[in-house]
């Protein structure tokens, strides 16, 4: 069984830094930690609440300015999968692109980093369409 859950999403504070190495990528991980606790805690409700008792795969959605990292979000689940229902889970993290919208040209268009300038008219724009996720998307059950 597959749920889809776009609705669940997860509420956290951004890391605020951009981890340069892998040494503080794990240094900072507790955000992760955190994160990925919230993840499975909602996991499970979701999975109990549709009458299963096991999670097969757990798919994220990480947004390139959510300001959480893949991999230390990879760690944390495999520290944590245990004392849950994902305990032989796999899971899957889906990035997300971050992307701008140009209310003048009416174009949407990629962000690199904080820079909200419209390639066209290179006029700057506040509106951040996506990349800012950080959703439980979808999980496999029985």
């Amino acid at each position: 069984m597959r749920l889809s859950l776009r609705a669940a999403r997860l509420d956290f504070c951004p890391a605020g830094a951009i981890m340069i190495t892998r040494i503080l990528v794990f240094a900072n991980a507790m955000h992760e930690f955190s994160i990925m606790q919230a993840a499975l805690e909602t996991a499970g409700e979701k999975t109990r609440a549709a009458g299963a008792t096991e999670i097969h795969r757990l798919t994220l959605r990480v947004g390139a300015l959510s300001g959480v990292v893949p991999e230390a979000l990879r760690f944390a689940f495999a520290a944590l999968k245990d004392q849950s229902l994902a305990a032989t889970a796999e899971l899957e993290i889906e990035d997300v692109p971050a992307a701008g919208w140009c209310p003048d040209c009416a174009a949407e268009f990629a962000v690199a980093d904080l820079n909200y300038e419209c390639p066209r008219c290179h006029q700057p724009s506040g509106h951040l369409r996506r990349g800012k996720e950080m959703e439980l998307a979808s999980l496999e059950i029985s």
